[in-house]
């Protein structure tokens, strides 16, 4: 008899309050600084795991994308902090400006990450990491290159999506580093389907969290999470110039060594702005069922629902989310 289809899990469309949930709480640490200085502050708060060859994996953007995290605070981050760390990417699964390799590499020229090596990890092959504990994958197909390095930075511009809900780091590592060609399908796409897109909603989070987890299983201890809340589009930074109008509030930088820790509190601190700042992005979320997320991470034995916010302005003292966001502006009106 064919193996049973695994069933998609629930709830990918219900918000679940701090106060409702249980278990243990790990670190998370936040900034209101956003600038280059702010990201190499709160980065050392989590980096000492960062040792021997350190790739990082941001979204370097399609051609001119408006959102993506300015290179100058990267350049600064690597020069100061993580001298001869790479870049890495994998070529997109969508035809567009980082389809191939010949056009990502323009497309890099064009949006200036020229002062780092970047590595297009699938570029010449892939290499397949296992998945432990998932319903849906053995093995995912990783960009080869991925086994070069002995650290990752996951350096996450913490926005929405069109079918994740929103992107954070979970979603930067479980599609940016799956290979542009098998593991982007694995994800993506019902084999045998003539819609490329035809998996979504629960299973499509769930499909996206495994691979994430693979990533997460094969660096250990050596990795470590930082996402930004700036131009948080509800638009991934996939859709560069064509990305809808920011109207969600700058919010700062959240850094830890717990994954499911650093998503559920930027979503968190979304979730704590006032109901007109964060309509547009909570509605992005939910319609998209985008909080399955966050709970099949959890149910993966990924990290911890629960935190500790720590605002390193403030003497590392412990505070709420709401104290987190009370004096963001609106969009656009910042000094």
């Amino acid at each position: 008899m064919p193996e049973k289809r695994p069933v998609p899990g629930t709830g990918g469309d219900r918000y679940i309050p701090y106060e409702t949930r249980t278990g243990s709480k790990s670190i998370v640490y936040f900034t209101r600084d956003l600038s280059a200085d702010g990201l190499r502050k709160i980065f050392k708060r989590v980096g000492e795991s960062m040792t021997g060859k350190v790739a990082i994996k941001l979204h370097t953007g399609e051609p001119h994308g408006p959102n993506i995290i300015p290179r100058p605070w990267v350049k600064e981050l690597i020069e100061n902090e993580l001298p001869g760390a790479s870049v890495v990417e994998t070529n997109s699964y969508y035809d567009g400006g980082r389809y191939t390799t010949e056009q990502h590499l323009e497309t890099l020229k064009i949006n200036g990450w020229d002062f780092c090596p970047v590595d297009i990890m699938d570029a010449d092959g892939t290499a397949a990491l296992p998945v432990k504990g998932g319903k849906w994958f053995t093995e995912m197909y990783m960009g080869k290159n991925i086994l070069n390095y002995d650290s990752l930075l996951v350096l996450t511009h913490f926005k929405g999506h069109a079918m994740g809900g929103f992107g954070g780091s979970a979603k930067n590592i479980g599609i940016g580093c799956a290979d542009g060609r098998i593991g982007k399908a694995m994800i993506h796409t019902t084999p045998g389907s003539d819609n490329q897109w035809d998996i979504s909603q629960e299973e499509f989070m769930e499909r996206m969290m495994e691979s994430a987890k693979a990533v997460i299983d094969h660096f250990g201890q050596n990795i470590c999470f930082v996402n930004v809340l700036r131009n948080m589009s509800v638009s991934c930074d996939c859709e560069g110039v064509a990305a809808e109008p920011v109207v969600t509030p700058n919010i700062g930088i959240l850094a830890s060594l717990d994954i499911l820790a650093a998503d559920q509190a930027s979503v968190d601190l979304i979730y704590a702005l006032k109901e007109d700042d964060r309509h547009a992005f909570q509605e992005r979320i939910e319609s998209r069922h985008g909080l399955r997320q966050l709970s099949y991470m959890k149910e993966l034995g990924m990290g911890c629902d629960m935190y500790r916010l720590i605002d390193i302005d403030n003497d590392d003292r412990e505070i709420t989310r709401e104290d987190a966001v009370k004096d963001v502006v609106p969009f656009g009106a910042e000094k």
